[in-house]
C-alpha cells in the first residue's frame, strides 16, 4: 500500500496524473462513441488530420498555460483561476462551466443509453448505472476518483488500440484510397485548411472546461518544468485516441451507414462491420461505459468543488457527504432530461454555441492575460 501511495504522490502525480484526469473527462460522451471525432474532423476525410493536429497543439498549449498559472498563484479551482485572467467577469465562467458540465453528462447519458440499447438492454438501465456509480465516487472523494480514472486510462488505451487494429486489419485497404484521391466527399461543402483549423479550435474551446476539472490534482506541481512536461503529456493523452478513431473511420469513409452524419455511435457500427461479435461489443461497452462514468464524475466533482470554495469564502463548512449526494443527483437528473434530445443534436448544436463563450472567456484571456503573467513571473 505504501508503494502505491508514493506512486500517486510522486512523479506520476506531478507529470502524468493531470493529463489523465483531463483526458478522462474529455474522452467520455460523443468522443468515446466516435461521434465527436466524426463531427470535428473525420467528416473532412483526407484533410481531417489537420483538425486533429490543431486539437493536439491546442490542448497541450492551454494545459501548460493553465497549469503554470495555477502553480504561480497557487489556485486550484476554476473560480480563483479565472479571477486571475478575467477579473470581475468571472461569474460568466460559472454559468458556462456548469452548462457545459451538464451538457457533457447529457451526451454521456444519451451515449450510454444508445450502447445499452444496441446490446439488447433497456436504454434507461445505462442511465441508472451511471447515476449509481457517479454518486458513489463523488461520495468517496478525490483520491478514489484519481485511482478510478487512472485505471480507466489503461482500459481506454487498451480498448482503442484493440478496436483500431481490428478495424484496420479488416478494412485498412480503404485508407490509402481516401488519401490518394484526397477524398472529402462526406462533407457537404468545400474543405479547406482554414476550415479544418477553425474546427479544431472550436473542439478545443468547448472541451477546454476539462482542464479546470482536473485542477484539484495540481497542488503537487512546484516547478515550471513539471507544468510544461505535464501540459505536453496532457495534449498527447487527449489526441492519441482521437487519431486512432480517425484512422479507423477512414477505413469506412464514404459508407454513411457506418460513418455518417446520422450515426450516433460510429464505433459500435465499425465493430459490427468487421464482425466483432458479442464478446467484443461487450468489451467495448465496458471500456466506453468506464470512460462515460469518468466524464460525469469529473464534471460533478468540479461543481462540488465550486460549492466548497464558495462556502469556505463565507467561513462556512464544506458540503457534507449527504449534500454532495444531493448535488450529484440534481446534476444528473438535469443532464438525463437533456439526454433525451439525443447524442447527435447535443453535439452538433449545444457544443458549438458554448464554444464561442469559452473562446471569449477562457481561451483568449488565458493566452493573453495568462501568458503575460507567466512572463512577468518567469523567475518564480
Amino acid at each position: 500500500m505504501g508503494k502505491l501511495k508514493n506512486f500517486y504522490e510522486g512523479k506520476y502525480a506531478r507529470y502524468v496524473l493531470p493529463g489523465v484526469l483531463l483526458q478522462s473527462v474529455l474522452i467520455g460522451g460523443g468522443y468515446a462513441t466516435g461521434r465527436e471525432i466524426y463531427s470535428y474532423g473525420a467528416k473532412f476525410g483526407s484533410m481531417g488530420w489537420i483538425a486533429g493536429l490543431t486539437i493536439g497543439i491546442g490542448f497541450a498549449l492551454f494545459a501548460f498555460l493553465t497549469f503554470e498559472i495555477c502553480r504561480i498563484y497557487k489556485v486550484y479551482d476554476y473560480k480563483n483561476y479565472i479571477q486571475k485572467v478575467i477579473g470581475p467577469l468571472w461569474p460568466v465562467m460559472d454559468i458556462l462551466t456548469v452548462l457545459i458540465a451538464i451538457l457533457l453528462i447529457a451526451v454521456m447519458a444519451a451515449a450510454t443509453g444508445s450502447i445499452f440499447e444496441q446490446a439488447g438492454m433497456p436504454n434507461i438501465l445505462g442511465s441508472v448505472v451511471i447515476v449509481l456509480i457517479c454518486g458513489f465516487l463523488n461520495f468517496k472523494g478525490s483520491k478514489l476518483i484519481e485511482k478510478f480514472e487512472s485505471v480507466g486510462t489503461i482500459l481506454l488505451y487498451g480498448g482503442y488500440i484493440l478496436f483500431t487494429i481490428l478495424v484496420i486489419v479488416n478494412k485498412g485497404s480503404n485508407i490509402p484510397k481516401v488519401f490518394s484521391t484526397m477524398d472529402t466527399s462526406a462533407y457537404d461543402g468545400s474543405v479547406t485548411i482554414p476550415l479544418c483549423i477553425y474546427t479544431g479550435i472550436l473542439y478545443v474551446a468547448y472541451n477546454i472546461n476539462s482542464i479546470p476539472m482536473g485542477m484539484f490534482s495540481l497542488t503537487r506541481q512546484t516547478k515550471r518544468k513539471e507544468t510544461f512536461i505535464s501540459g505536453m503529456i496532457a495534449g498527447l493523452l487527449m489526441v492519441i485516441p482521437w487519431f486512432l478513431s480517425y484512422f479507423a473511420m477512414m477505413c469506412f469513409y464514404g459508407d454513411t451507414s457506418i460513418v455518417g452524419a446520422d450515426v450516433a455511435t460510429p464505433w459500435v457500427e465499425m465493430i459490427k462491420a468487421v464482425h466483432g461479435g458479442p464478446v467484443l461489443l461487450a468489451v467495448f461497452s465496458i471500456v466506453m461505459g468506464w470512460t462515460l462514468v469518468e466524464t460525469a464524475t469529473g464534471c460533478i466533482h468540479m461543481i462540488i468543488d465550486r460549492f466548497d470554495v464558495a462556502l469556505e469564502e463565507k467561513g462556512a463548512a464544506k458540503l457534507t457527504d449527504a449534500k454532495r449526494g444531493i448535488v450529484t443527483v440534481a446534476t444528473l437528473i438535469g443532464a438525463l432530461i437533456l439526454s433525451r434530445i439525443g447524442v447527435v443534436t447535443l453535439i452538433e448544436q449545444g457544443y458549438t454555441y458554448l464554444s464561442y463563450g469559452f473562446i471569449l472567456f477562457y481561451l483568449l484571456p488565458t493566452l493573453l492575460v495568462g501568458g503575460y503573467r507567466i512572463i512577468r513571473n518567469w523567475n518564480k
